[in-house]
């Protein structure tokens, strides 16, 4: 069962991004209407990452079966409130390489008030040029080939009084308001921002509202709506070509590099029936097109036994495979035997394997890339006493009737 071989394949994969500034209050249990359609199919979400300062908070899941293909995980926070000294204003972020391609989570709170722009950008490049990762050549933030940079940014609409905004936005005339945006207007002078896209705001102001309400502040402060909370990416430059025939791109809602990889968002809006912060959820929902050529261990169960094969990698005598409880409770494990006939094929000494009757998982870890290259489906160690014999067993689901062995751990494209 041990061989080798080489897979180009072109994947879409869904990105969902949410942001909300809850303020004080406790954000419900359940948001999962917040991640669009489709969110809740049965599949796992599974932890992979956070970073908290104070109040900002970032989080990452993903599917189970896109696991073995997240690897070089690091978080990074920096300060920049009081002058870098106090964690309410700042930024986190989540960097990883995402089927072979880097991407990077950045999640700011920016300085409040009209007033306070270019602090804001200042801020803004602060933490771009503080925040750095022991990660090859993406070792700052701008050096990812995707970012993602959300939250409450705090850019205020200019120049209208609060009685033209709210015109603005009853009669559903929000083209007049983005010209005065200070976040679209910083794009043409920022160079800070060059390449940072964003899809149309056709959802109305999130800020300011009166808590428990979908009304604008009626407070004695009376703060004017603005888009505070954003959602923008935004791709590494290269020297191929941008297919300008696009007519997506056009339109500001696909951006590509390297060719065949691109980011398309799907959706960008607003939640009104949150209301237990002065701030409304703002989501996203896009799909990222990339060339992916396989490097993971894919386990295939046979008829009795569960075996691994190599894709396109080099395998080493420091790699072991876990026995984990579902999900990801340490159980043993075993180093990779290479001297052995058949090296994908690793027996557990009966006395190590699990005595519990629940789900289990194996998981390949590669030493050289320092992360867990393939996991397999869940499956369960059955204790059998017939009288006579004790023995163990491994339950894993019915094979089809067509073919004596399925692949789990590689997942199929999702194409949306």
């Amino acid at each position: 069962m041990l061989c080798e071989y080489n897979t180009a394949l072109l994947l879409f994969k869904r990105v969902s991004i949410v942001t909300w500034n809850v303020g004080s209050a406790m954000a419900p249990d359940d948001i999962t209407t917040l991640f669009g359609p489709n969110i809740s199919d049965g599949s796992i979400d599974m932890f992979v990452a956070s970073q908290r300062m104070q109040g900002v908070l970032l989080l990452v899941f993903c599917k189970f079966c896109h696991l073995p293909f997240l690897r070089s995980i690091q978080t990074q926070s920096t300060r920049t409130g009081l002058g870098g000294y106090w964690g309410n204003k700042g930024g986190v972020s989540a960097r990883m390489t995402v089927f072979g391609h880097t991407v990077c989570f950045l999640n700011c709170h920016l300085p409040a008030h009209m007033r306070n722009l270019e602090q804001r950008m200042e801020d803004f490049e602060s933490i771009l040029q503080q925040q750095q990762f022991e990660a090859g050549s993406a070792t700052g933030v701008l050096d990812h080939d995707v970012i993602f940079w959300f939250g409450d940014l705090n850019f205020r609409i200019e120049d209208y009084d609060i009685h033209v905004v709210k015109c603005a936005i009853d009669s559903n005339k929000l083209p007049l308001l983005w010209e005065r945006d200070q976040l679209n207007m910083a794009k043409n002078t920022e160079s800070i921002l060059d390449g940072f896209l964003e899809g149309p705001l056709n959802f109305p102001p999130t800020y300011k509202f009166d808590v428990g309400t979908n009304t604008y502040d009626t407070s004695a402060k009376k703060r004017k709506p603005a888009w505070t909370d954003r959602i923008l990416w935004r791709l590494r430059r290269t020297g191929s070509p941008v297919p300008s025939h696009n007519a997506a791109l056009q339109r500001g809602l696909t951006s590509w590099f390297g060719g065949t990889t691109k980011v398309t968002q799907h959706t960008y809006c607003s939640h009104m029936g949150y209301t237990i912060s002065d701030h409304k959820p703002v989501s996203a929902l896009f799909s990222l097109q990339v060339s992916y050529k396989s490097t993971s261990v894919t386990f295939v169960r046979n008829m009795f036994y569960l075996s691994f094969v190599y894709c396109s990698f080099h395998s080493n005598s420091w790699d072991w495979v876990a026995i984990y409880k579902a999900w990801f409770d340490y159980i043993t494990f075993l180093f990779l035997l290479l001297d052995k006939k058949d090296a994908s094929v690793m027996t557990f000494p009966e006395e190590e394997l699990p005595k519990d009757d629940c789900d289990y998982i194996l998981g390949y870890y590669s030493n050289t890339m320092n992360s867990i290259i393939g996991l397999s489906m869940p499956f369960q160690v059955k204790h059998i006493n017939n009288g006579k014999n004790h023995h163990q067993h491994l339950s894993m689901p019915s094979l089809p009737s067509s073919t004596d062995k399925t692949s789990y751990s590689q997942p199929d494209p999702e194409e949306i």
